[in-house]
């Protein structure tokens, strides 16, 4: 993997970037759609790339270990292939997934004993197990096992935790160069920042990480209740550790603001499953700004759904019909306002990236924000 760093904006701390993965290049800032279990949820992978625009996809590795399990993954040669998705591939390690297993699960030195969401059987994640899940599932950027604590933490367990995920990020950086990915490429791990929202945490926390020399860094335990004006004090803290010349990837982030405001602080790659999931639920990020479609205002409104979108659906059909829809319980609402919100997403990270190299970004992000976070 390398990174290119290709211009900063003069007003803030944006950056536009080429990371170039085994599988692909991907231009930064962007945002990964969350394939939790191999596939993103209502979008075909022919309109990620087609119709959203997107260049990387995260994976599970909790949910992706359970099934359909590592043995089924081996065989298909792993989850490129499976899934059928040629491009690059980020995967989490499971720690988000111990953290919201809170009363199935038991953290000790060694790792995590847990009980499946599926079946109630016993399983134990460790720093190396974690790492040989990661080799198996084949993506091209792969986590460092760690503890996302809650909010709020009490800083004593803030502390422990911490201290706990950086002895677990030596376990994985040595089970990570005692192994080879099995098909035939390099598999770069990244590292994640811990510390709750304690500033001198953040900072041992960063100052670790950045000791790693690793080719990324990553960002966690953010965006897990606290107010955004703290997601950003961190977030702004740790980027200016992390070292200039690598990518930073703030993990599970987040709403069209958080991450036009995390750009300008610094940060390169983002994830959350708030656009699909918002989606499902008839929430949609739009040009004109969000729009509740079960509201019955949309009811006998025939315009485009988005006349902006890249995505041809959001082109073809009104927001009467996709109101329509969600409220039968149809499938088809959701496949539609999946794509909308993801194809909304993967524009505004490159209008960014555009703004960010004509050096315009901080007075684009000023004018646009406003719009998107309205109701429509």
């Amino acid at each position: 993997m390398s990174f290119q760093l290709i211009n900063t904006d003069k007003d803030s701390r944006a950056r536009a970037g080429i990371l170039h993965l085994p599988h692909g290049d991907v231009e930064t800032p962007i945002f990964m759609p969350v394939g939790t279990a191999g596939t993103v949820k209502a979008v075909h992978q022919e309109e990620l790339t087609e119709q959203v625009g997107a260049q990387i996809i995260l994976g599970n590795t909790y949910h992706l270990y359970l099934r359909p399990g590592m043995e089924v993954i081996s065989a298909a040669g792993g989850l490129h292939n499976f899934n059928h998705w040629p491009h690059p591939m980020l995967t989490d390690s499971g720690g988000y997934q111990v953290y919201s297993l809170s009363k199935q699960r038991k953290i000790k030195e060694e790792g995590v004993k847990f009980s499946s969401h599926i079946d109630g059987s016993k399983h134990v994640f460790t720093p190396e197990s974690v790492i040989d899940i990661q080799r198996t599932i084949g993506a091209d950027i792969i986590m460092a096992f760690d503890e996302c604590t809650p909010y709020p933490c009490e800083e004593k367990y803030a502390t422990r935790s911490m201290h706990m995920t950086h002895r677990w990020l030596d376990r994985c950086i040595a089970r990570h160069e005692a192994t080879k990915g099995p098909y035939g490429y390099d598999q770069i791990l990244a590292p994640i920042v811990q510390g709750s929202t304690y500033p001198h945490l953040r900072k041992q926390s960063a100052e670790y990480i950045a000791s790693k020399e690793m080719p990324i860094n990553a960002i966690g335990g953010l965006s897990v209740g606290e107010p955004h004006a703290e997601l950003y004090e961190m977030t702004s803290l740790v980027c200016d550790i992390l070292p200039q010349d690598k990518p930073r990837y703030l993990m599970g982030v987040g709403t069209p603001a958080n991450i036009l405001e995390s750009i300008s602080l610094g940060i390169d790659m983002f994830d959350c499953v708030l656009p699909t999931r918002n989606a499902r639920h008839g929430l949609l990020y739009t040009s004109r700004g969000i729009v509740h479609i079960r509201n019955e205002k949309w009811k006998h409104c025939f315009e485009p759904i988005d006349p902006d979108s890249t995505a041809s659906t959001s082109r073809h059909h009104t927001l009467a019909y996709l109101r329509h829809l969600i409220i039968s319980g149809e499938q088809l609402g959701a496949m539609i306002s999946s794509l909308q919100n993801l194809a909304f997403y993967l524009k505004l990270v490159r209008d960014a990236r555009r703004h960010i190299l004509e050096g315009s970004f901080s007075s684009w992000k000023a004018g646009i924000l406003p719009v998107i976070t309205a109701s429509a």
